[in-house]
């Protein structure tokens, strides 16, 4: 097959929005950096708060009028004021993709997620995308999801988004793999739009170039962004006096979500041999040389934690309309791949005994679970654009 990128001008446009935590951001940023090995023009379009940073390469980059969600049951959006998102502040939105439409007139259109969750903001996405279409009836749009959905409050909003991908979609890439997770688990109209359907396996950053043996034998607290992580982190320093790693250095990782007050807390109860810092752009060295990773069970962190190789324990977030870090959590330790602390009986002494569980275990193996997903998406957009009808794998 020819695999011959597509040319320089072959102009990309990413839309990304993250509402609570960091995650949906970092992976859409790894993709940016795949597509432009894949030799693509990237315009990466984020309506979600700065997160410093997140690594997009040589991208060029469009910040929106900012909006979060008030908190995990998004029943509300604030602006980065933390005031109610108004019709105005929408309005700047709409108009600023519209803007950044005409000024880069993509060939391809990529929107994170969408039409599979952010439903509140089709008012926003899919103008962008009729008005990619309308300069260039030739441009293609592609949705890319992750492996699993969160649950849909309400029962037609499956045949919805199936009329949208059959509407408007060209591919949906389903950043997974289906020998664990087949998309139709979460997701049970998957049959009626399989013709566009394309896995591609898991997206983690690669592994560090360097082989340095920065946090060689430490024990890694992480939580990805980090906003709801207070209890887990709390649970961790409380738990480390009756572990196995007791005499290990424990470092935990503050995520830029994490409310300042909730960090001033943990510092006043940090005990000898543990530290808290902020998130470090080598997360995934330490973790390779780590003796255990204590986490959530975000996407990110998760395949992060699979790729190196690592003993690990994670406690799922499984407040609000959570439900997609509790189905992974299940999947991944029916395969003994990590233990697991379920929310509900997150504290320290169950954290001890899942730390000791997990020590007690040889490091677990990827198990042939696909973790080349960025490059893997990367190429098959790059053999769409050059019209290769032969894509899905």
């Amino acid at each position: 097959m020819d695999k011959t990128p597509p040319k320089r001008n072959t102009r990309v446009l990413f839309y990304v929005q993250h509402l609570l935590g960091i995650g949906h951001l970092k992976r859409a940023a790894t993709l940016c950096r795949a597509l432009e090995s894949e030799c693509f023009d990237v315009t990466m379009v984020s309506g979600g708060k700065d997160v410093p940073g997140v690594n997009i390469g040589n991208a060029q980059f469009v910040q929106l009028p900012a909006m979060r969600s008030k908190d995990e049951n998004f029943s509300e959006m604030l602006n980065d004021k933390d005031e109610p998102v108004d019709e105005a502040l929408r309005a700047a939105r709409r108009e600023m993709l519209l803007d950044t439409v005409a000024a880069t007139k993509p060939d391809l259109i990529i929107t994170e997620l969408f039409p599979f969750g952010r439903r509140h903001l089709r008012d926003e996405i899919i103008p962008m995308i009729e008005a990619a279409l309308a300069l260039s009836p030739k441009s293609k749009i592609v949705s890319s999801v992750r492996d699993i959905l969160v649950e849909p409050s309400k029962k037609e909003r499956g045949p919805e988004m199936v009329a949208l991908v059959q509407r408007y979609y060209d591919l949906v890439l389903v950043h997974g793999d289906p020998n664990l997770v087949p998309f139709e688990k979460t997701f049970p109209l998957a049959n009626q739009i399989s013709d566009r359907l394309n896995y591609t396996g898991y997206i983690v950053d690669p592994p560090p170039e360097s082989k340095d043996d920065i946090g060689s034998n430490d024990v890694i607290v992480s939580a990805g962004g980090g906003a709801l992580s207070e209890p887990l982190f709390d649970a961790a320093i409380k738990a480390r006096p009756d572990t196995v790693f007791a005499n290990h250095p424990w470092r935990l990782l503050a995520g830029p979500s994490m409310p300042l007050e909730a960090v001033q807390r943990l510092k006043a109860k940090l005990r000898e041999g543990i530290t808290l810092e902020p998130a470090r752009p080598d997360f995934t060295a330490l973790l390779q040389n780590c003796a255990l990773s204590i986490s959530q069970g975000g996407y990110n962190t998760v395949m992060d934690v699979l790729a190196a190789r690592v003993r690990a324990v994670i406690a799922p977030y499984a407040g609000g309309k959570e439900t997609e870090q509790t189905l992974r959590a299940k999947l991944l330790s029916a395969n003994n791949l990590l233990q697991v602390v379920w929310e509900e009986e997150l504290n320290a002494e169950r954290l001890v005994e899942a730390i000791n569980t997990a020590a007690n275990h040889s490091k677990p193996s990827a198990g042939g679970i696909a973790t080349n997903g960025a490059q893997q998406s990367a190429s098959i957009l790059a053999r769409m654009m050059l019209g290769d009808a032969r894509i899905a794998i």
